[in-house]
This record gives C-alpha cells, structure tokens and sequence, in this order.
C-alpha cells in the first residue's frame, strides 16, 4: 500500500489482470451542512479521477457532492504484464490535485515502485 497526495493505492497482477484500488483521505462536504449558527460548511469533494496504463486513458470518472467520504474505487486494467504503467491524476472542486505512477510487477500485491 503506498500513499500518494490524499490517495492510498493498491493494486494486484494476475493472469493479465491488474486490480487497482484507490483509497482517497479526502473529507467529502456537500456545502449544505451548516455550522452553527455561523457559515455553512464549504463544499469540498472530488471532482476527476483519470487513470491511464501504458499512456492510453482507460479510465475517467467524474464524481460530485453524492461522494461518500474517504471514497474507494476499484477497476480492473486489461491486458496488463509486468513492466506496464499506471498512472492516476485526480482533481477536486478547491484546485487541488494529485498524481501517482506505478509500474506493475510479477505477482506483485502492491506496487514495487512508484512516482509523484
């Protein structure tokens, strides 16, 4: 398990297949909730997941306030071996954002090596 800009990431190689699980620590508000007798709470959530494996986007997600907290996504990469990469960008409604890169091995049950 590595973690990366608010994301934690997993993933697992087999027979071609790799399983990739993101894990985001990112608190979710739906910028309805009220915070007292002051301001409501400001919407905060992920906007943009794009997961891409060897450069070719497998993978677009646009999320919205109905995100739980601390979301998870699992998907599967086809045709994948050893040696390929996947990299996973995601963006939020405040301009933050991040990036990760690994490079699947063997039988790996979490990434060998990884790039920010």
């Amino acid at each position: 398990m590595l973690r990366a800009d608010g994301m934690t990431v997993q993933a697992r190689l087999s027979h071609g297949v790799a399983e990739i699980v993101l894990s985001f620590s990112l608190p979710v508000e739906d910028g309805i909730r009220m915070q007292g007798a002051g301001p409501g709470v400001s919407a905060c959530f992920i906007q943009l997941v794009q997961v891409s494996h060897n450069g070719h986007q497998v993978l677009e997600a646009h999320l919205s306030t109905g995100t739980a907290s601390d979301p998870q996504l699992v998907f599967y990469v086809a045709e994948a071996k050893a040696g390929d990469t996947v990299s996973v960008t995601w963006h939020d409604n405040k301009g933050h954002s991040g990036r990760y890169a690994m490079t699947l091995t063997s039988g790996m049950i979490f990434p060998a090596e990884a790039r920010v």
